[in-house]
């Protein structure tokens, strides 16, 4: 019997190859192949990915970045990566296709719409990425990770959350030890990429935190690697255990283990910290295409799980003032948690199968 085919598409960050993890995991254990396409920046993100996957490099390009050469070639680049695509799935056609946003998802998704499969996409953020936008209308159904998601008309859409990794999902609710008068730690994270802003402000808020907090904390620090050597030294000299990394692999565990998370909001960070159930401080990106940052933390601000520093508004004196506020209060820690546990969707995997299954189903009928 012909084992089912599904196809991914994703690329760029890790917010959009996280979700296409998850997936991939769920799919294989449900006796799906799985073949995932990316590009060459996107297969830095597939390291976790099971080794089932498999995982082909298409040629794509975005108009966002590189000169005027560059910006020439974008065209011929997506045209090339369509062929591709289309060449490919004649000769392995999938059953599904679905795309997780990204320039490069642009290709397997052009194709599927030249052929006519059966094709979806997810995305995981308030509003919708310009690639995926490109698609809503041109695709069976939008899977959103954020309620509500800013939708074109005749769009269709339905919530099924984020999904994360088996490593979320293994301490999804994890005891929450309040912060009091032992060992405790902060998970500072930037996204994948990291963010200098973050490495501007969190070291020196910190260290001005009163001696009686400050004493017992013991922060991971995610940051570019040209920030890594200056932050791991200002740690040092202001006397704060502190690990600083690029990428921690470890981080379900490191914000398990938490007592507050400082991150920017990211839709795979948010979905990580409201299934494990962490109270945050979190610094929405002000760059972010439509302020999506800021829609995704909504819910979260609105449960009373997180408590929200516009980038522009961010200063050494409000960062301290939140943090303190938060770890000198275990009652309101407490409760900040069990807030964001009530936002998270653990079963986002699930829905998200369902859907793709669905999907498959429908174009046999």
């Amino acid at each position: 019997m012909r084992q089912k085919l599904l196809l991914m598409a994703a690329g760029g960050t890790g917010g959009h190859m996280f979700p296409a993890q998850a997936l991939a995991e769920a799919m294989l254990k449900r006796g799906w192949r799985v073949k995932l396409s990316t590009d060459a920046r996107g297969a830095r993100y597939t390291g976790g990915f099971p080794h089932s996957t498999e995982i082909t490099e298409v040629s794509s390009a975005t108009f966002a970045r590189g000169g005027v050469l560059a910006k020439a070639m974008v065209g011929p680049k997506i045209v090339g990566g369509v062929l591709s695509m289309v060449m490919q799935m004649r000769r392995d056609r999938p059953d599904a296709v679905i795309g997780f946003g990204g320039y490069p998802s642009i290709p397997a998704l052009g194709a599927a719409t030249l052929m006519g499969l059966p094709r979806m996409i997810h995305e995981q953020n308030g509003v919708l990425g310009r690639v995926n936008k490109l698609f809503a209308k041109r695709v069976a159904g939008v899977a959103c990770g954020v309620w509500p998601t800013d939708l074109p008309d005749d769009a269709l859409g339905e919530h099924v959350g984020n999904p994360v990794r088996g490593a979320v999902l293994e301490r999804a609710g994890a005891a929450y030890i309040p912060p009091g008068d032992y060992p405790m730690s902060i998970l500072v994270m930037g996204g994948s990429q990291g963010a200098r802003v973050l490495s501007d402000v969190v070291p020196g808020a910190i260290s001005a935190l009163p001696e009686n907090i400050r004493q017992h904390l013991r922060v991971s620090h995610q940051a570019r690697d040209e920030d890594g050597e200056r932050v791991t030294a200002f740690y040092a000299e202001h006397g704060i255990d502190a690990d600083v990394q690029p990428f921690f692999h470890d981080v379900p565990t490191l914000m398990s283990e938490a007592q507050l998370v400082i991150s920017r909001a990211g839709a795979s960070s948010l979905a990580d910290i409201s299934v494990i159930g962490r109270p945050s401080v979190l610094i929405p990106f002000a760059a972010a295409v439509g302020d999506h940052q800021t829609a995704n933390a909504r819910g979260l601000i609105d449960a009373g799980g997180a408590i929200v520093i516009p980038e522009s508004k961010l200063d050494l004196q409000s960062l301290t003032e939140q943090i303190t506020s938060i770890l000198s209060n275990p009652t309101a820690a407490l409760q900040m948690s069990a807030a964001a546990l009530s936002v998270g969707v653990p079963d986002a995997t699930e829905r998200l199968v369902a859907l793709v299954e669905q999907l498959a189903e429908k174009d046999k009928s």
